[in-house]
Parts: structure tokens; sequence; C-alpha cells
């Protein structure tokens, strides 16, 4: 089996580590900061807990053109399990996309980890064995964008 095309993607926030951590295992928080750009998300199912995990639908803005949903139309539903939670400086988190295209096929691995610096929480998130039909630089922009996101929301908190 082939491996997949990785990305590490990296920020600090102004926040204490165990603050960072909670944004990434409390559902709310997630929905709040995690949907890229213009997308919106919904909360199917939620379980923090190594074994558990969740099932979430992102949705590209209506007037999308650059991307088709993976799921359904404008629609990326995915299935997050929960590998380690190792509070509050590692999650590693099992991913899998909800299609019957076999381009999105298999089981990619995100493991972000949370380091402490002198002004807060360094935040670095590894994709691994990301599926064909995500372009690796696609998947490293949403990734920015979203740690973007998690920075002005903790600023806000």
């Amino acid at each position: 089996m082939a491996v997949g095309a990785s990305t590490r993607s990296s920020t600090n926030v102004s926040a204490q580590r165990e603050r960072v951590y909670q944004a990434f295992v409390d559902p709310d928080e997630l929905l709040a900061w995690l949907p890229p750009a213009e997308m919106t998300c919904l909360m199917h199912a939620f379980d923090a807990r190594v074994g558990g995990g969740y099932q979430m639908s992102l949705f590209y803005a209506p007037d999308e053109q650059s991307f088709q949903g993976k799921s359904a139309e404008l629609e990326d539903r995915v299935n997050v399990r929960f590998v380690e939670l190792t509070r509050p400086e590692r999650i590693v988190e099992v991913v899998t996309f909800d299609s019957d295209d076999p381009a999105f096929a298999g089981e990619m691995t995100l493991t972000v980890m949370l380091a402490e610096v002198a002004d807060g929480t360094e935040i670095t998130m590894l994709f691994e064995n990301i599926p064909p039909g995500i372009r690796p630089e696609d998947n490293q922009v949403g990734a920015d964008l979203s740690l973007g996101q998690l920075a002005r929301h903790l600023a806000a908190s």
C-alpha cells in the first residue's frame, strides 16, 4: 500500500497549552474555529476519549467554484477517531472521508503537538497519508487557515 503525502502547519498563540488542547477536544469550540475560509460545519456526534471521536460535515459556500464535496455536493463528511489524547501536549486522530470515490479512501492521520513557548503555545499539525484525491497544497492552505482562525478564537476567548 502506497503512503500518501504529508503536510505540516505550525503557529504560535498567546494561550496556555491546556486552553489550546481544550479547543481541540470540545465540539462547540471545534465548530467555532475549524472550518477553513468560507466553510461551515455541523457536528453529528462527539465522544472525547481514546477510541471515541466525532463525525462532522464541512460545507462549502453555495457559490464555491473550485472545489466539489467529497461526500455530497458541497459537503465533506469526515469520521474522526481519537487514537491518543495526551493532555495537554498531543492529540492523534485518524480521519476517514465518507466518500464513494476511491481517491478519498483510506485513513489520514492528524497529529497535533502543543509545545510551551515563551509567550504561549506552539501548535503543530502534521497530516500523514493524505488521500490522493486531496492535493497536499490544498490541505496545507486549509490547515493554515484553520490555525489562523484558532489563533483568533483563542485571542477572543
